[in-house]
């Protein structure tokens, strides 16, 4: 039977991976690095999910502190400017600072890691700027 067989084919082989990967292509050993079922499963440290997860940790803590110290309007101000920040952003083919998010967070005046090894000029891929902006619109 042909038709159960395709559908068996289209269930099992789903269209993000064979569009992220190609269909004919291999694992990639550079980029990705070596396949381990374990690493899949649990993180390869223990602080692994903690640092995974800081900012949204250190976010949750500084909302409750903004709480009980103002009220409950200033964690829910601060909350709304978040999210205004994060809707406004550059085109896709252009790199963002996040300066914006920066000043919310407080991060304006320090100098981490990401400011230092995350430099878009640098950057090995640049995408064109007409297809990624037609795949942000939907019209690819």
């Amino acid at each position: 039977n042909s038709r159960g067989t395709a559908s068996l084919l289209k269930d099992s082989i789903s269209f993000t991976e064979v569009a992220a990967s190609g269909l004919f292509e291999g694992h990639d050993l550079l980029r990705r690095g070596f396949t381990s079922v374990k690493n899949e499963l649990l993180p390869s440290h223990p602080l692994e999910l903690t640092e995974k997860n800081f900012q949204l940790n250190q976010d949750k803590t500084n909302f409750a502190t903004l709480r009980n110290i103002q009220g409950i309007h200033a964690p829910l101000k601060l909350q709304m400017e978040f999210r205004a920040v994060k809707q406004v952003q550059r085109l896709p083919f252009l790199h963002s600072s996040n300066m914006a998010m920066d000043i919310l967070r407080g991060n304006d005046e320090s100098i981490g890691f990401e400011d230092i090894l995350n430099d878009p000029s640098q950057s090995e891929i640049m995408g064109e700027p007409h297809m990624m902006m037609e795949h942000k619109l939907g019209l690819l």
